[in-house]
């Protein structure tokens, strides 16, 4: 009998976690799950440590880890062990008996768990793009030198991995005949509305995604295309591949994940519903594959599939991403931390949703030219971008009037 995988799950109170656990539910004879961590979410990771029995759980913030703790003694999950504080992730992604990480916490706030579980030798389930896109080159240097494997979550990534060429038992990423990828996405809820009243879009009506139920600041990514802007980027470090051979299409039904265009004229694609735990358990099983509890796709409901060149006077987060990949990892991180500031602040309702890309773009004209060897240099710039913008939004130079 093969032995039991042990998992951490990071971030396992958010959308992909919950989905995370659904699938393993489905496979108790395959995982063990070591650790469940939340970032603040103590009532959420409560009831999930009640049912799943984690060796550990972690809480970001320590008031809600010692008010968890105080929650579960004389419970079912009493043994689980309680740890607090940002440096707990970074120990519970590498301890031994953990073989699969699924990164799953939003925001560069990801960076350093997602890092640390790759130089630990782990198999890196990723579903945070901002790894990635603030350091791309170190990330993928650490999972090569450590011999960990890297399997990405997100759906369109995911579907890229699995129409890849195959050798040796391995995807051979950007070669043996790929000549570009085609990169899907929704187009979000206002891929026809009004140009003149984006500016008038409410928090409310960001959020609700067209196809696909997704946390408050990844949907408002969606809705600017600013989430396809981090995935070409993301894309890039993944497959080996430079922007100009990534093409972004419009794709309202979500029904093609995303596709892989051959030299021969072979265009491979991968189809499903929009249910992230296809994906999830495609990189739990993979090699192999295992039931995930998604429906298979019925093609004779489905009505149309239509496609469509993104228009960057609509979405000009993404064409911002295109041009901080070709400047370099700096102006990469200055792109996702005033991206992550400006969406906070339009969700808080102190900016509108038009303000997104300035702030971005002005960030992206005061960050330096060049790629970032040392992680702390990463953190440097993340820490000054973000102070830029806020500053930036703080003295009114961008407001609601």
């Amino acid at each position: 009998m093969t032995a039991k995988k042990g998992i951490t799950i990071l971030g396992a109170t958010g959308s992909i976690g919950v989905s995370t656990l659904d699938v393993l539910e489905r496979h108790p004879e395959s995982f063990h799950i070591v650790a469940l961590t939340a970032n603040n979410n103590s009532e959420k990771l409560y009831e999930q440590c009640l049912k799943f029995r984690p060796d550990y759980a972690v809480m970001v913030m320590a008031d809600a880890a010692e008010q968890l703790q105080s929650r579960l003694a004389n419970t079912p999950a009493e043994h689980t062990t309680v740890l607090g504080g940002a440096d707990a992730l970074q120990y519970v992604v590498s301890l031994e008996n953990v073989d699969y990480v699924m990164a799953a916490i939003v925001g560069a706030a990801g960076l350093l768990p997602s890092l640390a579980a790759a130089e630990a030798g782990k198999r890196v389930l990723l579903a945070n793009k901002e790894a990635l896109v603030m350091s791309g080159k170190i990330f993928m240097d650490a999972i090569h030198e450590n011999n960990a494997e890297l399997l990405p979550i997100d759906s369109e990534h995911n579907a890229i991995f699995q129409c890849m060429p195959v050798a040796n038992g391995a995807v051979s990423k950007g070669k043996n005949g790929v000549e570009y990828i085609l990169l899907t996405g929704s187009g979000g809820p206002f891929r026809d509305r009004d140009l003149k009243t984006l500016k008038h879009v409410t928090p409310e009506e960001a959020v609700a995604h067209p196809n696909w139920d997704m946390g408050r600041k990844i949907s408002v990514d969606s809705a600017t295309m600013m989430n396809k802007g981090l995935e070409v980027i993301e894309a890039c470090w993944l497959f080996d591949v430079p922007e100009d051979r990534i093409q972004v299409v419009v794709h309202p039904q979500s029904t093609i994940h995303s596709m892989v265009s051959y030299n021969d004229g072979s265009v491979l694609a991968q189809l499903g519903n929009p249910d992230m735990r296809t994906p999830i358990a495609y990189s739990l099983a993979w090699p192999d594959r295992m039931t995930s509890g998604v429906a298979a796709l019925d093609f004779f409901e489905l009505a149309r599939l239509d496609f469509e060149k993104p228009d960057f006077q609509r979405f000009p987060c993404l064409r911002l991403a295109y041009e901080a990949h070709r400047m370099g990892g700096y102006a990469s991180i200055a792109l996702n931390a005033a991206n992550e500031v400006a969406v906070e602040a339009f969700l808080n309702r102190k900016i509108r949703f038009t303000d997104i890309p300035l702030l971005v773009e002005e960030a992206l004209e005061h960050a330096p030219s060049g790629t970032p060897s040392i992680l702390n240099d990463i953190l440097v710039q993340d820490s000054s971008s973000r102070e830029h913008t806020e500053s930036w939004i703080k003295n009114n130079k961008i407001s609601l009037s």
